[in-house]
């Protein structure tokens, strides 16, 4: 068969074109991202098919991981210098102390239209250290109680805008019938220092308790861990639902979702997840109020922002940057708020978020405001304390620390140990780790 000039022409350029797009394949950077399994980072990564689209220099790889799985996979790797990653999704408490070792970069020199001053300022202030900034927020967070408007008008209740744990426990007898599978009260019990300890010591707060006292010695013994303890197991195994100590965010979402909680309280970013009716059974019957308290509201509900960070072991730093600050920005806000409807904005994190629209569409945002706004990682108790942080004590040993304790707790709820044997054993491993860190200081 001859071969006509048009016909060689269109060879050539077809030849030519896929040669460009190998060699365009070939010069982009691949950036590793390691993120955690919620549904707001989930989103993240569907979306950024836009940014690859807008960037197309830079290929986005991404590792999704559980909660407990991505903390120790990634405090390894940094300690290390490993390089495995080059975006890293972090809290407040790793931002912090990472930043003062040197090993995140500096998040400076963004672009003006970032606007920095858009942040509130308690997120940028639990993200930097002595005035840098380490990471950005990509949601911000505190805690608040979810619960079922239909079973609290069946049963002649009223939530009060912010309730004790005394009153949730109250409601959570009346409205538990597990011959139904609906379960009065839905807590965090799988172990982990971010899984079931950030729920307990708020709740220990709350009942008046500390992680320390101004020496640095653990009062787990005293009477308002006693107090805290008591409550969280002995109501766990009443009116929770089986299986309880496996269950941490995402499980307990699930749950409230299918019907299965009638009071949970839990972080204030999944107030859009519990109304969003594709994934939610309950969607038109959720309540929302303030994180209970007790005998004090100080340190009764937790601040922590879901961030971006990058290693000084990354070999990507300009295109992680590129992607972590639009990730992080208001045209990614507008981006979800286009696809997906404004109620799904990542929440916490920007002044100009909180839009009259916004507020309209999100009756959870007015509450979970209100306890982001509320909360005080410098004055986390009603005693002095000497660490900063709520939910967690910001010095590099609580990591394990806090999930040694959190396996005692789990202990205690699966019935495996009494509660004052799990209070005892975390007195004595706390001191004996905290003595051998060489506290106090």
């Amino acid at each position: 068969m001859k071969t006509t000039p048009k016909a060689l022409l269109l060879s050539a350029v077809t030849l030519s074109a896929g040669l460009t797009f190998s060699l365009a394949l070939q010069a982009a950077e691949t950036v590793t991202i390691a993120t955690v399994n919620n549904s707001d980072m989930i989103r993240m990564q569907r979306l950024s098919k836009t940014f690859e689209e807008q960037h197309p220099d830079i290929k986005l790889n991404w590792v999704v991981l559980e909660e407990n799985v991505l903390r120790q996979r990634l405090t390894t790797d940094i300690a290390t210098q490993g390089g495995q990653f080059d975006v890293l999704t972090i809290g407040m408490y790793e931002t912090g102390l990472w930043g003062a070792q040197n090993w995140l970069e500096p998040m400076k020199d963004l672009p003006a239209n970032y606007d920095l001053d858009d942040l509130f300022p308690s997120v940028r202030e639990g993200l930097s250290v002595k005035g840098t900034l380490y990471a950005l927020p990509f949601y911000a967070e505190s805690s608040i109680t979810y619960y079922r408007k239909d079973l609290f008008q069946q049963a002649g209740l009223t939530m009060p805008a912010q309730p004790t744990w005394t009153q949730i426990a109250e409601f959570a007898g009346k409205l538990h019938q597990p011959d139904k599978d609906q379960y009065g009260l839905c807590l965090r019990g799988k172990a982990g220092w971010g899984e079931n300890m950030a729920l307990v010591t708020t709740m220990a707060n709350a009942f008046g308790a500390r992680w320390f006292d101004e020496k640095w010695q653990p009062e787990f013994t005293g009477p308002e861990w006693t107090a805290a303890a008591n409550y969280y197991v002995t109501n766990m195994k009443k009116y929770g639902p089986p299986g309880a100590s496996s269950n941490g965010f995402n499980e307990n979402l699930a749950l409230f979702n299918s019907g299965k909680c009638a009071i949970w309280v839990d972080a204030s970013v999944a107030g859009s997840f519990t109304m969003d009716k594709s994934q939610s059974k309950v969607a038109d019957s959720v309540g929302f109020a303030g994180s209970p308290r007790e005998v004090t509201d100080k340190g009764s509900s937790w601040l922590y922002a879901w961030s971006l960070g990058i290693p000084t072991s990354s070999k990507h730093k300009d295109a992680a940057k590129t992607f972590v600050t639009w990730a992080t920005s208001k045209d990614y806000a507008k981006l979800v708020a286009d696809k997906d409807g404004i109620a799904n904005v990542p929440p916490g994190t920007r002044k100009s978020t909180y839009s009259q629209a916004y507020m309209d569409a999100a009756p959870f945002a007015k509450v979970s405001l209100d306890m982001l706004q509320h909360a005080d990682p410098a004055h986390p108790s009603a005693k002095p304390v000497p660490y900063v942080g709520i939910q967690y004590v910001t010095i590099p040993e609580f990591q394990a620390i806090g999930t040694s304790v959190g396996k005692l707790f789990a202990a205690a709820l699966t019935g495996q140990m009494s509660v004052e044997q799990a209070l005892q054993a975390a007195q004595q491993s706390t001191a004996r780790e905290m003595k051998r860190a060489g506290y106090p200081k």
